[in-house]
């Protein structure tokens, strides 16, 4: 599957000639459009006001010519190309800064497997309402399930609409916000959270936290609620989550307030897909 990805924030710099006087070209009395392809290229104000455009593009000017293209023929679909290709690289980076451990599509799931399981609600997950509503998605199930394969499934998603994802468990998450705190830097760090327009949240309840990982992943999620999205997997079912918090009740219901204001909680149940094959076995 080829790999996508994107910057969120990316600066827009207008190139070196913006803004300046540019002399009209004569395209038509050049006669030929690879010529004109050719001038616009060689000229440095023309290429500073259009960007990267490949405008030398020999196939693309003999495309025109066989097709008897207008100029303005040839140049629409130079530009489209390099439309084109610059949404592609942005999807690109998109990917690559959303840091997912691998690549997973919902085509690749198996809906078979699991016991339980709400197919309508996860493929609906998929038309992305929740992104632009800035909503939030749990899914709770045993180990071995899907829950990181749907989680990650849906960011690639995400990323090829052309929003901006992070994907990192949630004790990396402490690991590194305890680091910056130790350092003074907690604010630029908790930052990295929040930019993203989606946060995808893997394997909380897996290992405890203290109560000093338990504030710091709660300032990550009080302050994305109604700001962006957050996906949530998670083995442990709600009642047992003061367990992952240090026993802490207040703070873990001041969390799962805020988590599940504005969300959809999908359960999974069944055995692990990992054990499939010994399970397959014994029977």
């Amino acid at each position: 599957m080829p790999l996508y990805q994107g910057v969120h924030g990316d600066e827009v710099v207008e190139p070196d000639g913006v803004g300046e006087e540019v002399c009209p070209v004569d395209l038509e009395r050049q006669g030929q459009i690879g010529e004109a392809g050719s001038i616009l290229h060689d000229d440095p104000r023309l290429v500073g006001r259009i960007g990267g455009l490949e405008l030398h593009n020999e196939i693309s000017a003999q495309q025109a010519s066989r097709k008897k293209w207008s100029h303005v023929d040839y140049l629409t679909s130079l530009i489209a190309g390099e439309a084109a290709s610059r949404w592609d690289r942005s999807i690109q980076r998109r990917i690559i800064l959303a840091r997912f451990p691998v690549i997973k599509s919902l085509e690749q799931f198996r809906w078979s497997w699991p016991k339980t399981i709400n197919r309508p609600a996860i493929q609906n997950l998929f038309h992305l309402k929740f992104i632009s509503n800035k909503e939030n998605v749990i899914f709770i199930g045993g180990v071995g399930l899907g829950k990181s394969h749907l989680a990650t499934a849906i960011g690639y998603q995400v990323c090829l609409k052309g929003h901006s994802v992070l994907f990192t468990t949630a004790i990396d998450v402490i690991n590194a916000m305890s680091v910056a705190q130790a350092a003074g830097n907690l604010k630029n760090e908790l930052k990295k959270y929040l930019r993203p327009e989606l946060l995808v949240l893997d394997e909380l309840g897996f290992l405890p936290i203290d109560k000093t990982g338990a504030d710091l992943l709660f300032q990550v999620i009080s302050y994305r609620y109604e700001r962006g999205s957050i996906i949530v997997t998670s083995n442990r079912v709600f009642k047992h989550w003061p367990e992952i918090f240090n026993n802490d009740s207040t703070l873990t219901s001041a969390l799962l307030d805020c988590l599940l204001h504005h969300s959809e909680t999908i359960l999974i149940e069944g055995n692990s897909f990992r054990m499939k094959d010994r399970i397959e076995a014994l029977n």
